[in-house]
């Protein structure tokens, strides 16, 4: 449990904004899915986090789903609006970098909003999938744009290539986030920083001159 969770549990919300209380319950589920996931997620655990009792929870957003729905949906809000708001600009490898710089931004405080969009355990129907796979498509198309306007500028027309890039982009995403789960000292700016270097060695021509034999 974080700090601001543990701090949280047994203060109580009493005389506390309607507006403010429904934030801090949603900041409390935002952990507890981002954590378990929506399938082992506990509304129990969720009041425990923000000081309120569970019935609260259920007089606020009516069930565990929509909590949940709640909790998705201003995750997947945020994460379309950072992305895109790197649409602007230049569409060369610089766009990657402003791109992953958004959503670094967007997750540097809020690291479970990730997880709520691309939580596993969903079920396969429902408002809750459909929430999910509405906000995954969109930012699916908004890499999709990205990758083709970049590719415009290269060779690699054939419509394979950009399938291929494309795939290649949400990879790369995913894979940067992952590890900054695993890194959380890392700030969002340390993060773009890492990121912009290793684009730049993989993006600058490097010496292909032959070592004689026999040289090393």
């Amino acid at each position: 449990m974080s700090k601001q969770a543990s701090a949280t549990r047994g203060v109580g919300t009493k005389g506390m904004p309607r507006k403010d209380r429904e934030r801090l319950i949603l900041d409390a589920a935002a952990e507890e899915f981002g954590r378990k996931g929506y399938a082992l997620g506990s509304t129990a655990d969720v009041a425990a986090r923000a000081g309120i009792t569970k019935p609260m929870i259920y007089e606020y957003f009516g069930s565990k789903d929509g909590l949940y729905l709640t909790c998705l949906e201003r995750a997947g809000s945020r994460l379309v609006a950072a992305v895109k708001s790197a649409q602007d600009g230049p569409s060369d490898f610089t766009r990657a970098a402003r791109t992953l710089d958004a959503v670094f931004r967007a997750l540097e405080s809020r690291m479970h909003d990730w997880e709520l969009v691309y939580d596993p355990t969903l079920p396969s129907d429902g408002a809750l999938h459909e929430a999910a796979s509405a906000h995954r498509r969109e930012l699916n198309r908004l890499g999709a744009v990205g990758v083709g306007e970049f590719l415009e500028r290269t060779q690699a027309d054939e419509p394979l290539d950009a399938d291929l890039a494309t795939h290649l982009w949400y990879g790369t995403v995913s894979a940067a986030v992952a590890w900054w789960r695993h890194h959380p000292e890392q700030s969002a700016h340390e993060m773009t920083s890492r990121f912009e270097r290793i684009l730049a060695a993989l993006h600058s021509p490097r010496s292909t001159t032959p070592v004689p034999a026999g040289e090393s």
